[in-house]
């Protein structure tokens, strides 16, 4: 029979390890798993920030409809064997990533997390199930008395090693498995060089990998004799060097040891890229991204605020489709450009017809921001101290707005002039949506007074806080 306490056990260190390490990487997450021990045992479910609410339909279609699942295992069970793990691909559930495997010790598992929608790539979560698969696979094999219990501080601290593992999956599909390119110095390499300041500002400018087969190949604007090339361990160096390459379309190229020299655009066929961006950095295999850096740490983010909460307001009015669309898209390319130059701003969406009165520049003629030339135009004037007025017109009315109000709940004092006018400034005005942009590029949407939030809470759920039977939680949940 099996040890339930053990598998509780198991089952509640692993997924809070694994919510903990995907939390650091994309934000606040949720992660859940269903899974079955023995081939004759029924599908369990253990989800306890209801991350799987709402897919009760499909889960009932999978997994207590069809015994398909069961039958397709080709693996006897074995508790004491966890080695031969087939993996089970993503089941594509919206709003979910999920990875999943069979083994001799475990003849079904399948995990989950929340799929965030500013994420560069979800290639390197689903490695970071796979490994709480395998995790739970090996715990379960040793038993009870060889239960070490760190699969869970591991999984919490898995961020770089499932970068490199979906790297090594890139590299093995795109140019095979005997290329020599090792992917650990390089993240190591990267993390070192994005905390190294020069004359206090953080490093910028592009830097590409590549395999030494490729070097010959390559064409150099300036290349080093081998003897001088500066070794990947001596990061002031490589970062006085990255200066050269700052502000331009020039790369340093490195082998995953040393920096050979600088090109423009001729690349091999595989490279690893590294784009340097002061705070912050992006890498990616070629021209795809893989993920970003920040704080010393590998993340998922994309480093563009989303604006859900702008598009869900502007969804629950009577505005025509193409006109939601024409204006989400031209506060959010703003919105984009602030955070990017790392300015402040704040932006009034004004969904009165006709506009109220703001303090500042009025315009002669309201500039129709779906001209390219008015656009640009308004990314600039947003710079200027003060707030864009933007009305349900997609035009531009004021510019250098001064929002005032009465004192409301909610001020933070802690957030500056800026944030706290704009709120005062919703509570006093219908219809009117304020975006404020940080120099720090932390985003606040407000409306009526309130910080409007889109995110939910990592509550408990009442339903399924321990591992329940399936078959019991689908009725329960739907």
């Amino acid at each position: 029979m099996p040890n339930h306490g053990f598998i509780r056990r198991c089952i509640t260190e692993t997924l809070e390890g694994l919510r903990e390490g995907l939390t650091l990487f994309s934000g606040p997450s949720r992660a859940a798993v269903i899974y079955a021990i023995r081939p004759d045992d029924p599908m369990y479910i253990f989800d306890p920030q209801n991350l799987l609410a709402g897919h009760e339909p499909k889960f009932k279609e999978l997994y207590i409809d069809s015994d398909d699942w069961r039958t397709k295992c080709s693996i006897k069970y074995d508790k004491k064997k966890f080695s031969n793990l087939i993996p089970e691909k993503n089941l594509g559930l919206a709003g979910l990533i999920s990875y999943g495997g069979r083994s001799s010790s475990i003849v079904y598992q399948m995990w989950f997390t929340d799929h965030h929608p500013d994420m560069c790539n979800i290639g390197p979560t689903e490695r970071w199930l796979e490994h709480a698969v395998y995790r739970f696979s090996h715990d379960l094999a040793n038993e009870e008395e060889l239960y070490t219990g760190i699969s869970g501080s591991f999984l919490k601290e898995y961020a770089t090693h499932a970068v490199r593992d979906f790297i090594v999956d890139e590299m093995n599909i795109r140019i095979g498995w005997d290329t020599r390119m090792r992917a650990y110095p390089i993240l190591e390499a990267v993390l070192k060089i994005s905390r190294t300041p020069e004359e206090r500002e953080w490093p910028r400018g592009k830097l590409i990998f590549v395999e030494k087969a490729s070097i010959p190949k390559m064409n150099f604007i300036l290349e080093l004799p081998e003897a001088e090339q500066p070794c990947l361990d001596n990061v002031k160096h490589i970062r006085k060097l990255l200066v050269s390459v700052e502000n331009s379309d020039l790369k340093l190229v490195a082998t995953e040891n040393t920096i050979i020299g600088i090109t423009r655009e001729d690349h091999p066929d595989f490279f690893i890229s590294v784009d340097f961006r002061g705070g912050y950095g992006f890498l990616a295999i070629n021209d795809d991204l893989v993920c970003s850096f920040s704080d010393g740490r590998f993340k998922s983010t994309t480093h563009k605020e989303k604006l859900v909460q702008v598009e869900e307001a502007l969804m629950d009015t009577d505005m025509d489709a193409e006109k939601v669309t024409a204006l989400f898209k031209v506060v959010t390319g703003i919105v984009h450009n602030a955070a990017g130059h790392r300015y402040g701003c704040s932006i009034v969406i004004d969904l009165n017809d006709p506009p109220v009165f703001i303090m500042g520049h009025s315009l002669l003629h309201p500039l129709d921001l779906k001209n390219q030339d008015n656009y640009d135009l308004a990314k600039s004037l947003s710079k200027v101290d003060g707030a864009l007025h933007i009305g349900a017109d997609v035009k531009l009315h004021r510019f250098a707005c001064l929002l005032q109000g009465r004192n409301v709940p909610g001020e933070n004092r802690a957030r500056g002039a800026r944030f706290n006018s704009a709120l005062r400034f919703t509570a006093e005005h219908e219809n009117v949506i304020v975006i404020v942009v940080s120099s720090d590029t932390l985003v606040s949407v407000m409306m009526g007074g309130k910080v409007l939030k889109t995110k939910w809470k990592l509550e408990t759920s009442l339903i399924c806080n321990i591992p329940v039977p399936l078959e019991k939680w689908v009725p329960l949940s739907e």
